[in-house]
């Protein structure tokens, strides 16, 4: 085995049409109704390390750092040019495995320099978002359908790649590839291997700096998390499940607010989810994630204030609304339906996920009364205070259930400090969850316990970013961390695998997503209780600007608002008294 590190080298090429008027004349005026432009930007990276080559004497794999050089996507067949030449034998295949430094979405440009053959050479190209999973084979569980660890993009694929030219391959999330040569009696010439980086170019208007670096690496690893998820609609993963899901939406929702302010993959997302789930079925066939459609609806609006979108979709609040309380008994009882889910780890405390679901419909009827005032829909908005009423007869116990907790106090149906106290503070960053954790970080500040927060943010997510991680994962337990090696290092003999030997429900072993944005709401809690900015009014117009640096001592970001970008900066003086600077676009009251 060979591991060779060299200087990172990422290199980055735009491409392709950017609109219809450079489509070539040949395609007339009836291609505009069946051609789309891609509204993502390509980008070519260059591998930044060889990670390992299957070749120890240096003759089956020769000159492999050619690969981690800037290419030009051209092909070239002339004697001046160096080439990585991977030969295979008889018995033996070649590999060799590269690692592009960062998480991305997006598949593998192989440029050929020519073969041993006049035919095509066959090889398999394994993708992975860790060592571990670009080393192994396909993993398939037999968790109700048996799931596979591909069956949502392809990350291990055998193909035939051609003598010369180029081939892409593949449209998943990953880190590392492997290359094997499985053509016995052949060498293939590698000109180039470069990732394709496939993203959203929006500029980051939002930013968190601070005293703590650590933090920093946290705020801008949630937002790069979402980021990459936003494809052509709202994902929730780049490898799976790659899906408009309305749960794993807020989250998301509540960091491109504060990092990128608008961007129209929320409208877009929401509208699919409606045609997708039109009444009375529940968005994703759960009836949970209908409740997330009211509560993402409210925060929409009141970052971007946009009545004319709010509007578009009043028959289907409306009608949720209605669908809700017809399921709910005088008595506070519901059937909305059977299957209860907060998310995966709170699934075995049947009782506390009970509590928690009730919880969620509440803050989520809350919020809907909201939207009906705005809406002057008054028949429905008094239908929320109604069944809100109805529900708090009934109010269950949360179990221990740091989830259900947590939703409780944030509905405002459990002390926030009781909450705390007597749950979500218990044990600190252990029970957390990377989907909730978002709602259990909000009860701590609402308890006043910012530093116990910023501590637990600093150990969970954090944790991830011990284990190697690039953007935040599906899940995650803070004991995962011992005796266990990096995601971006092999995994010694006597040691766990970060990524394959664990991961549970749907999510077993390498079926784990490790980019997932459903993670990244702590960026979107450090913007609002660390630099303190909380929207006050709809469309920014007045924010309410509280910071809480617990043992920080100083930090400074910006927040976007429809009305331009807020700059704060906060330093702790002397004697413990937060000096203050804001600077806010012309339209924006600050509090």
């Amino acid at each position: 085995m060979k591991t060779k590190i060299l200087f990172p080298i990422f290199i980055l090429l735009i491409t392709g049409f950017t609109s219809f008027s450079q489509l070539p004349p040949v395609f007339g005026p009836e291609y505009k109704k069946i051609a789309q432009k891609d509204e993502l930007t390509r980008v070519f990276i260059s591998p930044v390390r060889i990670m390992w080559t299957s070749d120890e004497t240096g003759e089956l794999v020769k000159n492999p750092d050619v690969l981690l050089k800037p290419g030009n996507s051209q092909s070239d067949m002339s004697r001046v040019t160096q080439f990585c030449a991977i030969k295979s034998t008889e018995t033996d295949t070649s590999s060799i495995l590269l690692d592009y430094g960062k998480e991305l979405h997006g598949g593998l440009q192989l440029v050929m320099g020519g073969s041993s053959r006049r035919e095509p050479s066959l090889v398999r190209i394994r993708f992975g978002e860790s060592v571990g999973e670009a080393n192994s084979t396909t993993y398939n569980s037999d968790w109700l359908m048996g799931f596979s660890t591909d069956d949502h993009a392809k990350r291990d694929i055998v193909m035939e790649i051609p003598r010369s030219g180029l081939i892409e391959i593949g449209n998943t999330g990953f880190r590392f590839v492997r290359i094997d040569l499985l053509q016995p009696n052949t060498t293939i010439n590698l000109k180039e291997a470069r990732a394709i980086l496939r993203y959203r170019d929006i500029p980051y208007l939002g930013s968190f700096k601070s005293s703590n670096p650590r933090l920093d690496s946290i705020w801008i690893t949630g937002a790069y998390t979402t980021h990459l998820n936003m494809q052509e609609f709202l994902w929730d993963g780049i490898k799976r499940d790659r899906l408009v899901w309305l749960g794993d939406f807020h989250p998301e929702l509540k960091t491109i607010t504060k990092v990128f302010g608008y961007n129209e993959v929320v409208p877009k997302s929401l509208d699919l989810a409606c045609e997708q789930y039109p009444l009375p079925n529940w968005m994703n066939g759960m009836s949970s994630y209908s409740m997330w459609y009211l509560i993402i609806h409210h925060d929409w609006y009141m970052q971007n204030a946009d009545l004319d979108f709010l509007k578009k979709h009043k028959n289907y609040i409306v009608g949720l609304i209605d669908l809700m309380d017809s399921k709910i008994a005088e008595d506070g009882s519901e059937e909305l339906s059977r299957f209860r889910f907060l998310d995966w780890p709170s699934t075995p405390n049947t009782e506390g996920v009970e509590a928690g679901y009730r919880a969620l419909l509440v803050w989520a009827l809350s919020d809907a009364k909201t939207l009906c005032d705005i809406l002057d829909e008054k028949k429905s908005a008094q239908t929320c205070l109604s069944a809100i009423k109805k529900l708090n007869k009934n109010i269950k116990d949360h179990n221990d259930l740091k989830q259900a907790a947590a939703l409780m106090a944030v509905a405002g149906i459990l002390n926030p400090k009781k909450a705390c106290n007597d749950v979500i503070a218990v044990d600190g960053a252990k029970r957390f969850s990377t989907f909730y954790g978002l709602y259990m970080l909000d009860a701590l500040s609402m308890a006043g316990r910012y530093q116990d927060a910023l501590d637990i943010a600093s150990d969970y997510w954090g944790g991830m970013l011990d284990m190697g991680a690039t953007t935040f994962w599906e899940d995650f337990n803070i004991e995962w961390k011992e005796n266990s090696a990096r995601l971006d290092e092999f995994t010694p003999e006597g040691m766990n695998d970060i990524h394959g030997d664990f991961g549970d429900y749907c999510y077993p072993s390498y079926r784990h997503s490790f980019c997932h944005g459903w993670s990244s709401g702590v960026t979107a809690w450090l913007t609002e209780n660390v630099l303190g900015i909380k929207v006050i009014d709809p469309g920014c117009k007045t924010l309410k600007i509280e910071p809480h640096l617990g043992n920080l001592k100083w930090v400074e970001g910006t927040f976007p608002t429809p009305m331009g970008v807020v700059k704060v900066k906060h330093i702790k003086q002397p004697d413990g008294e937060i000096k203050t600077e804001v600077d806010a676009p012309e339209g924006v009251k600050i509090i």
